[in-house]
């Protein structure tokens, strides 16, 4: 198989773009963000201005992961992508524990990419 063969690119974009916006509100101090900077050893009221590097290289993580989706969508593979999704997020839980991340840091981190996977997979169900 092609990896643009059958791909909805619509809404890989949508899901995609969806996904980040969420990551954005999810890490934000309305939501999960001020516990879980605690909990990686950050003080966001140090932080100046957007991180471009961190910022550049989560968009293209996004984008890619949105990707996949749409491949395995095109393929009829739910099931492989439902597999990559929980594999993704069960290596950033072991990254964490490396990292000596909180318990709160490290679920934080895995639920933002359930959540994002769960975003993209409706997104191509939806377009």
């Amino acid at each position: 198989m092609e990896l643009t063969s059958g791909v909805n690119w619509i809404a890989v974009i949508v899901g995609a773009v969806v996904a980040f916006l969420i990551g954005w509100l999810w890490y934000s101090p309305k939501l999960f963000g001020t516990k879980w900077a605690e909990g990686v050893g950050l003080d966001l009221t140090t932080i100046t201005g957007v991180q471009a590097p961190a910022m550049i290289t989560q968009v293209v993580g996004i984008f890619l992961l949105s990707w996949v989706v749409g491949i395995t969508a095109a393929a009829n593979s739910l099931l492989l992508c439902i597999l990559i999704i929980v594999t993704i997020a069960v290596l950033i839980i072991a990254n964490g524990y490396f990292a000596q991340k909180s318990a709160y840091a490290r679920n934080t981190e895995a639920g933002y990419i359930i959540v994002m996977g769960i975003v993209m997979i409706a997104a191509q169900g939806i377009f």
